[in-house]
């Protein structure tokens, strides 16, 4: 991945944590703040030593340290919504889903309710960043062999290859295998009986937890993949024979393949290259201009 591509994908996922931590994010009030975190508002948040920290002197405190921030956030995503709409801006669904899949595998193990949560914020980032570029890069020219020369350069980083999430139980004979498989049958905890009964200990302490693997790895062995192909997201499978001993193989999810032409990629590259030329950082600020802007922080 180039470091330009790579570097956009981290401050989406700085973004969305960022988000997730700002209380009053959708103008939400100090008591609906509160309902979610089952706080009695008319007492002290806090006590230390007999001197207390009131409600109202924490809001005021979150709202001197994040408060100007996540307005400006909130109006930059604003401003860039409706230029997008007025010059009818969108974004390639492909290009999304290949970003939502590289975030995906940054991930640790989620569940199907967190990734899902986690995947609508990572998207409403991902438009606003490709949108947001392209305005900034309108009125820059590029000439078009430095983008495909730099397409040439860098055409593999950009594609996604088919990649699996996977867990394992590895144990030394089949017999041992068929006792797990049967624990598993049961509705015993596949991380657990990992820790139990597994022999790899590089996975044991995780619950055999082996992390996003493309067919290209040489971490594991060849057969894995073959065996995380034939099964549904979330479920695992019967013992099978492999290189180091029996396994049971349990896949959280799968990533297909996401690759692109150069027509496909073509506008972004533009983009970025134009952004580059000008030495312009990614931020909405130039845009406010178009609008009549008038907020709290107005001197």
């Amino acid at each position: 991945m180039s470091n330009k591509l790579l570097l956009s994908v981290i401050v989406v996922l700085l973004i969305t944590n960022v988000a997730t931590m700002l209380l009053w994010k959708n103008d939400r009030s100090d008591e609906s703040i509160v309902e979610d975190e089952e706080v009695d508002t008319q007492k002290p948040v806090a006590s230390i030593g007999g001197t207390e920290i009131s409600f109202q002197d924490w809001m005021k405190s979150l709202r001197e340290s994040y408060g100007k921030k996540e307005l400006k956030t909130l109006i930059d995503q604003e401003v860039v919504k409706k230029l997008a709409q007025e010059q009818n801006i969108t974004v390639s669904e492909k290009v999304i889903e290949r970003d939502i899949a590289l975030l995906t595998t940054m991930q640790g193990l989620t569940t199907e309710e967190e990734l899902k949560e986690l995947e609508e914020n990572w998207r409403e980032d991902i438009i606003y960043r490709y949108q947001l570029e392209a305005m900034l890069a309108q009125d820059v020219q590029v000439p078009e062999e430095d983008v495909q020369a730099y397409f040439t350069k860098y055409d593999n980083q950009y594609q996604f290859s088919e990649s699996f999430q996977l867990s394992h139980i590895l144990v030394a004979n089949r017999e041992t295998a068929n006792k797990v498989y049967e624990e598993l049958e049961a509705g015993a905890s596949f991380s657990l009986l990992a820790k139990e009964y597994s022999i790899d200990e590089d996975t044991r302490e995780n619950g055999g937890y082996l992390g996003f693997n493309s067919s290209s790895t040489e971490f594991i062995p060849s057969n894995y993949f073959d065996i995380a192909k034939g099964l549904e997201e979330y479920t695992y499978s019967e013992p099978f024979v492999t290189s180091n001993g029996v396994a049971i193989l349990f896949l959280h999810k799968k990533l297909p393949d996401i690759t692109f032409s150069y027509e496909e990629l073509k506008p972004y590259i533009r983009n970025e290259l134009a952004l580059q030329s000008i030495n312009q950082n990614l931020v909405a600020d130039p845009l406010w201009e178009k609008f009549d802007i008038e907020w709290v922080y107005d001197e």
